[in-house]
């Protein structure tokens, strides 16, 4: 059986802090446990009607309670197209990414809704060098040649 992929628009965004680390969350699909861990950057799906900075902006509030106008992320850095499982379905997100700077932030995630309540596990701020050596699953993979 052929399973056709379901299209979705996604803004995520490299957070980094006054230290040039980057935040990134660990999750799991809630569902599907044995997939594993793996670790990713702010952001998600875009609602309808939304540019990618909107959504971005969006994502970051509800994500880490970091307010910040859409212009404020200026134009996306980066953007990739990836096909990957998500509960009992299979997403093509094509993805736009931002990068914001912060002396410092107290990431707050009572924003997260109730899929991301069950899927994220914690959340840590990463520098370079440790990111490097990480034997961890982290995405986007690029994710070491996109910062700056």
């Amino acid at each position: 059986m052929t399973v056709v992929p379901q299209a979705r628009r996604a803004a995520r965004v490299l957070l980094l802090d006054g230290r040039d680390r980057v935040l990134l969350f660990q999750g799991r699909d809630p569902v599907h446990a044995h997939r594993g861990q793996w670790w990713f950057t702010p952001g998600g799906g875009l609602d309808v009607g939304e540019t990618p900075a909107q959504g971005a902006a969006r994502e970051l509030r509800e994500e880490t309670g970091l307010v910040v106008d859409p212009a404020a992320l200026g134009e996306a850095v980066h953007h990739r197209v990836t096909t990957f499982p998500w509960g009992d379905v299979v997403y093509e997100q094509s993805e736009d990414y931002f990068v914001l700077r912060v002396d410092s932030h107290e990431v707050d995630t009572s924003g997260f809704d109730d899929v991301e309540t069950a899927a994220v596990i914690g959340h840590r701020w990463w520098d370079r060098s440790d990111l490097a050596a990480t034997g961890e699953r982290y995405y986007p993979r690029e994710l070491l040649e996109l910062l700056p």
